[in-house]
């Protein structure tokens, strides 16, 4: 009999869901006690699905990494399906995980959470305090619901059934199994496969979207799956002492930012593309600055470990390794 916790990793084939199930298993946790569904498997916006698959697997904790996620162009082009999709899931794997007696939970949210003009870089208290960035409200609103539905299980029935549900913030996440599709994924990976393409067939300039100027802070994934599994194992007492019933959520980034064009430079750079950068300014550049600030996790011992020319290098050769299933995005 395995010692280790029955846990369901939502989202185990995204970014951040496999980097979670990587760390797990890279500090000793059985393999075969971690519960992992394929979308066509269970539809996470399947409430009765959910929770059938609850009630039949009684996993014993949740990593919740399970989202529909995009750049600016498909948050812009899809808000509809981007609030939806997200709230489904969100309340229906939080309320099934009640339903069926799951103590613990960790719901991992998003930096896009705070509003447009915080002050930076941006703290915790800083939700809900002005209006978001209006390119990924949609999204945003549904990540602000996931952080709010923990807080509120847990102030209604924490005490009463020992529930513990948490949530993280990170900032911009990027590395291994990442999305490269041409229009909806995030900056780096747009920026590598298209720098990438641009070297293959000699193209004399890559334009990239907006100034340039805007700031942007950057997680190499495992990092951020380190910290999932910091904060999902912290004790009670130490959590609820850096945390507020209804402030509950712990950001997690880098601690350092840099420009859309410092960051074209730097990609530009690891791919080896030989060729102009341009910008369009005629498209949209998002909030100004999104840095996150990570005092109060960094103040419970993580650390992020990998800096962001090694996690550059490291995202490109894990799209090169990945060429076959790339190209058909």
């Amino acid at each position: 009999m395995s010692d280790s916790p029955r846990i369901y990793v939502a989202g185990h084939r995204g970014m951040v869901g496999s980097a979670i199930v990587r760390q797990l298993v890279e500090k000793g946790h059985d393999p075969e006690q971690i519960l992992c569904r394929t979308r066509g498997e269970l539809d996470l916006t399947n409430q009765a699905a959910v929770d059938t698959f609850f009630a039949e697997h009684k996993p014993e904790q949740v990593y919740l990494a399970a989202a529909k996620v995009g750049g600016i162009h498909a948050n812009n082009t899809h808000p509809a399906d981007f609030i939806y999709e997200n709230l489904m899931i969100e309340t229906n794997i939080i309320h099934a995980a009640f339903s069926n007696g799951v103590k613990k939970l960790l719901f991992l949210g998003s930096s896009c959470i705070y509003p447009k003009r915080a002050e930076q870089p941006m703290k915790e208290s800083a939700l809900l305090t002005d209006t978001l960035e209006p390119t990924n409200e949609p999204y945003a609103i549904a990540k602000i619901a996931g952080i709010k539905l923990c807080e509120s299980y847990n102030r209604q029935y924490g005490e009463s059934h020992g529930i513990d549900y948490r949530s993280v913030m990170p900032t911009n996440l990027y590395g291994p199994g990442d999305n490269y599709h041409p229009d909806n994924s995030h900056v780096i990976p747009a920026l590598i496969r298209r720098f990438h393409e641009a070297k293959q067939t000699n193209v004399s300039e890559v334009a990239i979207w907006g100034t340039g100027t805007p700031m942007r802070e950057f997680l190499y994934v495992d990092d951020m799956a380190r910290a999932c599994l910091h904060i999902m194992n912290l004790d009670w007492t130490t959590y609820a002492a850096h945390t507020q019933p209804m402030l509950s959520h712990l950001n997690a980034g880098y601690g350092s930012d840099i420009t859309i064009r410092e960051l074209a430079e730097a990609v530009k750079e690891v791919t080896g593309y030989q060729g102009r950068i341009s910008f369009d300014t005629s498209k949209p550049d998002g909030a100004p600055r999104k840095l996150m600030d990570s005092a109060r996790l960094k103040g419970l011992g993580w650390v992020p470990q990998v800096n962001l020319e090694e996690g550059l290098a490291r995202a490109y050769q894990d799209f090169q390794s990945n060429q076959n299933n790339i190209r058909s995005q």
